[in-house]
């Protein structure tokens, strides 16, 4: 999945996200409100984690923003009040989630897992492609009762394709579904992972299409 950190703290924002990054979400890192007020009202990503105490916008007004243009993602207040008058603050703007500074990466974790699974419920129902069923709340392959394993990297890139609906998408974004936006990584890396998903998808009826200087399509075959 994707997640948006908005955390100004430059040790802590690397720590979270080379945590999540380990476990396979791609993070998209801002550290000011400024920069997260207009990012937020076109990034794509799954889950908001966000900081009260930022430079410029502050996060709780950042929340309440968001609420009010009718963005329901899930978001997980960072802050370091620990009074209960702050926490139902918080919540009362709209936050799903609220960590006290310092808190453990375990914990953080945790918390991400059951807001994801909260948001996917509506979504648990398979999904057919070719030959292979989707899920995407459990972010899994099946050819029958037997999953088609896909390395997370490799999963990132399908989930774009997949989500695109059979329209072109630019390498540039699939790197940045994988990676996160602005992410220090060559976008060659892609053509890797794309080359190895078509070599794994295409004997089950799933092709990706290369279209040279423009980007990346899942088509599926017709059946004979």
């Amino acid at each position: 999945m994707r997640i948006t950190l908005v955390e100004d703290n430059i040790s802590l924002a690397k720590g979270i996200c080379y945590r999540l990054e380990d476990v396979g979400h791609a993070v998209d890192v801002l550290g000011d409100g400024d920069a997260a007020e207009s990012y937020l009202m076109r990034d794509g990503s799954d889950l908001i984690i966000l900081d009260i105490n930022l430079p410029g916008i502050d996060g709780l007004t950042l929340l309440k923003q968001m609420r009010k243009r009718g963005d329901t993602r899930p978001v997980i207040l960072l802050t370091a009040r620990a009074d209960t008058k702050d926490r139902v603050i918080g919540l009362d703007a709209g936050a799903d989630d609220y960590l006290i500074k310092p808190f453990e990466m375990d914990e953080l974790e945790a918390r991400v897992r059951a807001l994801l699974r909260r948001r996917a419920i509506p979504q648990q129902q398979l999904h057919p492609i070719g030959a292979l069923m989707y899920d995407a709340g459990a972010r899994q392959l099946f050819e029958g009762d037997v999953e088609i394993e896909l390395p997370r990297r490799e999963m990132s890139v399908f989930e774009c394709l997949f989500a695109a609906n059979g329209r072109l998408v630019p390498k540039a974004t699939v790197l940045d579904h994988a990676y996160g936006v602005g992410a220090d990584v060559a976008d060659t890396v892609v053509e890797v992972y794309v080359s190895r998903l078509r070599r794994r998808l295409s004997p089950h009826g799933i092709q990706i299409k290369t279209q040279r200087g423009m980007g990346y399509q899942l088509v599926v075959e017709a059946a004979q």
